[in-house]
């Protein structure tokens, strides 16, 4: 009977603690979103529908941002310091050299990969002439991202984001079960203008928390481990996913409020050997957001926005000087018609980051 009394007042406690009304979770502050001018948008081209974006340095040392046009199923070259559109390459076709819904682009070297959508494989091209050299892609069933990762001389690691979708309109997410194909590996040997690759598997979380819905950007940070994926279904919180570079998932994503429209491009920002930043895309109008993050913590550390650019898919992040941006710049396409560029100096300077990313 002793013990009685102490029971009962550890019932009576519950009791009562069961019948308070806890607060709901409080989202953490968002840091200001800062205006940065853009110090160039190229005139707009309707019809392009500009996606994702790459960079490549030319022997003569000018800098060229390369542009996949998905409409027209064509490349188009932008000079990086003026933004003037240069040429265009391809046309509408399957066979080398042409492409089908030309999406995710990445540069090795002097090779350029094209991810097609519709011809459900990467073409890889020599630069500067766009000379086809070999086309890959086994198990891809509707390609959009790519991100590469040098292992050794001349050999990669690819990783190539696959957002196959069912319904007669191609717009409903798969079982989850299913999704553990939504990234596909490949191991890929560039020769003397030759090539030869080989599958690596799939991977993908299939849990209702974790699970890819809608795939397209990804990139990767070897020295951490680390690679994020972006998550464009808005339905269950478009975010960057974390995973391992062997494609195991850690369960973790950005803030759960980071997003107000669609994750997009990211990039990551290397301004030393383990330090630096991610810039990621908050896809919306009138204006794209710009979200930088810690690159070892993942800690949100700033925000800014173009004073035009909106509807952003891709980006490219050139870190190295150029006779326009001494610190580098960022590379955004706006409203899916024109190139925006950004000094990285600026942004620098808007966010108090290390100046060690200064160039």
């Amino acid at each position: 009977m002793q013990f009685a009394r102490p029971a009962l007042s550890l019932a009576v406690a519950l009791a009562v603690a069961a019948c308070v009304t806890r607060p709901a979770p409080v989202a953490a502050a968002k840091p200001r979103l800062h205006a940065i001018q853009e110090r160039y948008v190229s005139p707009a081209v309707l019809g392009d529908e500009l996606d994702s974006l790459a960079t490549w340095t030319n022997g003569d040392g000018s800098i060229w941002v390369i542009a996949s046009a998905k409409s027209r199923h064509q490349l188009v070259v932008f000079d990086a310091d003026s933004g003037d559109r240069l040429h265009t390459a391809g046309a509408r076709g399957s066979a080398p050299g042409e492409f089908q819904r030309p999406n995710g682009l990445a540069v090795s070297g002097d090779s350029l990969f094209v991810v097609e959508r519709d011809n459900r494989r990467v073409q890889v091209l020599a630069l500067p002439g766009f000379a086809p050299i070999a086309t890959f892609g086994e198990g891809l069933r509707s390609p959009y991202g790519i991100w590469l990762h040098e292992t050794a001389p001349g050999e990669l690691e690819v990783f190539v984001t696959d957002s196959f979708m069912k319904g007669e309109r191609f717009d409903v997410v798969p079982p989850l079960a299913e999704l553990d194909q939504r990234v596909r590996r490949y191991r890929v040997q560039l020769g003397d203008g030759s090539l030869e690759a080989r599958g690596l598997g799939a991977f993908g979380d299939t849990t209702q928390a974790g699970a890819l819905r809608m795939v397209e950007s990804i990139a990767g940070d070897p020295t951490h481990d680390r690679l994020l994926i972006a998550d464009e279904d808005r339905r269950h919180g478009s975010n960057l996913r974390e995973y391992r570079m062997a494609g195991v998932a850690t369960g973790r994503s950005l803030p759960y409020d980071t997003f107000e429209g669609e994750a997009e491009g990211v990039a990551l920002w290397s301004c030393s050997d383990e330090g630096g930043y991610w810039i990621a895309v908050d896809q919306q109008a009138p204006r794209t957001s710009f979200h930088v993050f810690d690159r070892i913590t993942l800690a949100p550390v700033g925000s800014f926005a173009g004073r035009v650019t909106a509807q952003t898919d891709g980006i490219a992040l050139h870190a190295a000087p150029t006779a326009r941006f001494p610190s580098g710049a960022l590379f955004a396409v706006h409203d899916d018609r024109a190139l925006a560029a950004f000094d990285l100096g600026d942004v620098i300077d808007a966010l108090g980051l290390d100046p060690a990313c200064r160039r």
